[in-house]
């Protein structure tokens, strides 16, 4: 059995600090958040899917955790104050209101805040200068990986190995989609050791670009596209392996997946801290429309963590530039009918202040 993993109250105190820092920055005495993300990211406390929770920074570096039911064990906050959130074992919907009603409790011998911080997302903004949307600063913040978020996206990545490595032995002529989808399914669960906190991912179809798995068998020369993003505890992996059904690709389907290996490998040698993510999509995609024009129309690639699409953006919408600690993967692709739908190949990589680290390892063969 693995031996579990979690986030380390002392990085937590670390990640507090910087936030800290940008309160002052922003002029902020106290920040609350209640997305389970954030919530996480700060104390070490993931709430179970289904409840909520709540947590306070005042510019002392006091933290304030409401939690539902029960006060967690190695958090890194002040106090723990909790509420009900099941009657009788039946959920509360309103968990939000009430994490927020026993925090303000919790913080009412407080002086008030003149300016607080909170997820716009989450909040209803007044029209006064009172209330200050963070969200986008804690995505910001959020983008450099301690050594603790790594070891959970390891773990995370460690599940897609296994899961490809189930594929190889797994798929054949006549298997469905869904066969193949529970399958990977157990081969995550038994490398986590528990349930994992979010879906497999997004892709699993044959024949296809991707999409969701089917009653569809797969037939012999067509391409399987497993695009995985299995979650451990709150971390995501995002890798993806195209692999042949019950024979060797053929002549396109090489030529094809050769210009797409040449373009990861350009990215492994090109990425470091300072280079801007517009300037490696444009470049991936002059090569791969150079072999086939057009052919190659989504995304280069993003940020994961404790969402599966972060900062940064390898995308012409965004114009964001690397940096030491971002996780990210890059994903280029081409699709055709001549290709059984079409190849997408996706590694995973962390920033280092000289260049990147591959985080995935899986062979890439066809």
């Amino acid at each position: 059995m693995p031996t579990p993993l979690s986030l380390s109250p002392e990085s937590c105190r670390g990640r507090q600090a910087r936030l800290l820092e940008q309160m002052t920055a922003s002029g902020l005495e106290r920040v609350i958040v209640q997305q389970p993300e954030n919530v996480q990211w700060l104390t070490g406390f993931r709430p179970h899917r289904l409840m909520g929770a709540a947590v306070s920074l005042d510019a002392d570096g006091r933290c304030v955790l409401a939690a539902p039911n029960s006060p967690p064990e190695d958090i890194a906050a002040d106090d723990c104050v909790t509420f009900e959130a099941q009657w009788c074992c039946t959920l509360r919907q309103e968990q939000a209101s009430e994490a927020l009603r026993v925090l303000n409790d919790a913080l009412a011998d407080r002086v008030k805040p003149a300016k607080t911080g909170v997820e716009g997302s989450r909040t209803s903004m007044p029209a006064d200068s009172a209330i200050v949307d963070l969200e986008s600063d804690l995505w910001r913040l959020r983008r450099r990986k301690d050594p603790d978020e790594l070891a959970l996206i390891r773990r995370a990545v460690d599940c897609t190995h296994a899961m490809y490595a189930a594929a190889r032995e797994t798929i054949r002529p006549g298997i469905t989609e869904l066969e193949l989808y529970s399958v990977l399914h157990a081969a995550a669960v038994n490398t986590a050791g528990e349930p994992l906190t979010h879906p497999l991912g997004n892709d699993f179809q044959c024949n296809s670009p991707g999409g969701p798995p089917r009653e569809r068998p797969a037939e012999t020369g067509e391409l399987f596209v497993l695009d995985l993003g299995p979650s451990y505890r709150g971390y995501y992996a995002d890798n993806c392996r195209t692999m042949c059904v019950g024979c060797e690709p053929d002549d396109a389907q090489l030529q094809a997946w050769q210009a797409i290996v040449a373009a990861l490998n350009y990215v492994g040698q090109t990425v470091r801290p300072g280079i801007r993510c517009r300037d490696v999509y444009e470049a991936v995609k002059r090569q791969l429309d150079a072999v086939r024009p057009g052919a190659f129309f989504h995304h280069l690639g993003h940020g994961m963590g404790l969402f599966p699409h972060e900062a940064p953006h390898l995308n012409p919408n965004w114009d964001d530039v690397f940096e030491e600690g971002d996780v990210f993967t890059a994903e280029p692709g081409l699709y055709g009918d001549d290709l059984r739908a079409g190849i997408r190949l996706e590694e995973n990589y962390i920033v280092t202040a000289g260049g990147v680290e591959k985080l995935t390892s899986y062979p890439l063969e066809l």
